[in-house]
């Protein structure tokens, strides 16, 4: 039994939202309700009290608290005779209702919301803002394999899907490029077997850790048969010892281990763990798949942004060639063109202005390698123009230029080498300059020197001859071959007794410098490592037509 908030009649706790419905007319216990509310107080429902805690001071009562349905003439009396019941004023101790238990118009308290429309605009607005604190390129990270641009890998008939589907997940190694992929492939994977994902980064994880996860996913894998996938990325940035931790558990198979990397490894994962591993290549993103991924965003954060009409297809594939194949990259300049289109003195040309002009270029990874590789092989093909272009993109990007000028005096002797000997005084030169000077003067010194090497003729002689003698070398005793005693050196008395040097015949004493005298070991006597001609003998069929 309890007495109603309103009326203060007793009422059994089950009818009590009848009773209220029914203007407090209905359900009333007449045996109790003669007698009042016992010893003056009455007792209100557990459903109506607030906690002393959080119990308001008490205020006037609420004119929203209940819509009387019982209807009641001019003089204040009810169609059945009785006057309608009003809250109880504060003067008789009774509390106020919590404002949170206000009834509504259907006279029935208020609920707790159970969807996002139903909360206040406070509590709803905050999912959304944290969701759109993250970048786009995390907010258009790919759920499923068929969202992944450009990765055949995982594509309809990959290797490394068929392996999934079949949740045959084996230990691996994901090398590409930054912004391809292997974040999302691997957060895709344990989504796609269920398996229980750890994610790690090399650079704020230490040893310690990965034992205490090894301990955590030995204990899962026995407890519930659940596998635990470890993703460690940045991987190549453990040392070679740090890296040993892996070897056990991975052997074991108490965990499967991805790990990512930029860097080659086979430089910079151990071996004993990259055999442990398959390694699988991801493949630089084209134009073209960079340009759907940008579009993919546009569909989809597109009518939340509005973007002007200056992002177009134009604008977008300028984006797209860009970020050289990396999707992050590109989806963070796009969020930033999306944002500056709304500027009310916003073109075209002023966006493009406003994106970052640093070019794509990791002085200690990748691009570092190939830009001089490529800079290195168009000298070597005589092409000034190509060697002008990787020069001027190197020191765009920042690289050292005494770097550069290290790696054209070795092509001086490499590549030029017999065909013009001045090339090595003019690299070695080019190589002081750089040194005295400094950039960003030097760059002109660089430029000189790297057209000068293109232009000039080419020849290996001296390269290849070097290249013979070492290969020698490796036939078994060759490097062992005593030297001849007539060119042993002599400093001491019993070594001339034994007869070093003693039939040896000083060219110079001799017209023109010539005598008839071996140089080289009895067995290598008939060895030529030098050879006649500068360059090679093959014929390129491409240039047959040419000719």
């Amino acid at each position: 039994m309890v007495d109603c908030p309103i009326c203060s009649k007793h009422v059994k706790e089950t009818n009590i939202n009848s009773h209220i419905d029914s203007g407090c007319v209905s359900f009333v216990d007449e045996q109790n309700a003669a007698g009042g509310p016992q010893n003056g107080t009455p007792q209100v429902a557990s459903f109506f009290r607030t906690p002393s805690s959080k119990r308001p001071a008490p205020a006037a009562p609420s004119t929203k608290l209940v819509k009387q349905e019982c209807s009641s003439n001019t003089n204040g009396t009810s169609t059945n005779g009785t006057k309608p019941s009003l809250p109880t004023p504060a003067s008789n101790k009774r509390p106020a209702p919590s404002p949170s238990l206000e009834l509504e118009d259907d006279s029935r308290p208020s609920r707790v919301p159970t969807s996002l429309s139903d909360q206040p605009p406070s509590k709803r607005s905050k999912p959304n803002a944290l969701q759109r604190a993250a970048p786009l390129a995390e907010r258009m990270r790919p759920q499923t394999f068929d969202d992944v641009y450009g990765q055949d890998l995982v594509g309809p008939t990959g290797v490394l899907r068929g392996l999934i589907e079949s949740d045959r997940v084996p230990s691996m190694i994901l090398w590409g490029s930054a912004g391809t992929g292997k974040t999302t492939i691997a957060r895709v994977i344990a989504n796609t077997v269920g398996s229980r994902f750890v994610e790690i980064n090399s650079t704020s994880s230490g040893v310690a850790e990965c034992k205490k996860l090894f301990a955590e996913a030995k204990g899962e894998l026995g407890l519930t048969g659940r596998k635990t996938i470890i993703f460690c990325d940045e991987i190549h940035r453990f040392s070679k010892s740090q890296q040993d931790v892996f070897l056990g558990p991975v052997e074991a198979g108490t965990v499967t281990l991805i790990g990512a990397t930029t860097e080659n490894p086979s430089f910079k994962v151990q071996n004993a763990l990259l055999s442990r591993c398959r390694t699988f290549t991801l493949s630089k993103l084209m134009e073209g798949d960079v340009v759907a991924i940008l579009k993919r965003a546009l569909d989809v954060e597109g009518p939340s942004y509005e973007p002007s009409e200056l992002v177009d297809e134009e604008l977008i594939r300028y984006l797209a060639s860009f970020a050289d194949g990396d999707a992050r990259t590109a989806l963070n300049l796009l969020e930033l063109a999306m944002d500056l289109s709304h500027r009310a003195d916003a073109t075209k040309e002023i966006i493009k202005a406003s994106l970052t002009k640093t070019l794509v270029y990791d002085r200690s990874g990748d691009q570092h390698y190939d830009t001089i590789s490529a800079f290195h092989k168009s000298v070597r093909g005589s092409d000034p123009h190509a060697a002008l272009y990787y020069l001027a993109r190197m020191i765009q990007s920042g690289e050292d230029a005494l770097y550069i000028a290290r790696r054209m005096v070795v092509i001086a002797s490499e590549d030029i080498g017999l065909a013009d000997n001045s090339m090595l005084t003019l690299a070695t030169s080019t190589y002081t300059a750089a040194e005295k000077i400094g950039m960003p003067e030097a760059r002109i010194n660089l430029a000189h020197c790297a057209v000068a090497l293109a232009s000039s003729p080419k020849s290996t002689r001296a390269y290849r001859g070097l290249g013979n003698a070492m290969a020698a070398l490796k036939e078994p005793g060759v490097a062992a071959l005593p030297i001849p005693i007539h060119l042993r050196n002599a400093p001491t008395r019993l070594m001339k007794e034994m007869g070093y040097g003693a039939e040896y015949k000083y060219n110079p004493r001799f017209v023109d410098g010539k005598v008839q005298q071996e140089y080289l070991p009895q067995e290598l006597r008939e060895s030529l490592f030098l050879e006649e001609r500068d360059l090679g003998t093959e014929i390129d069929e491409a240039m047959v037509g040419e000719r």
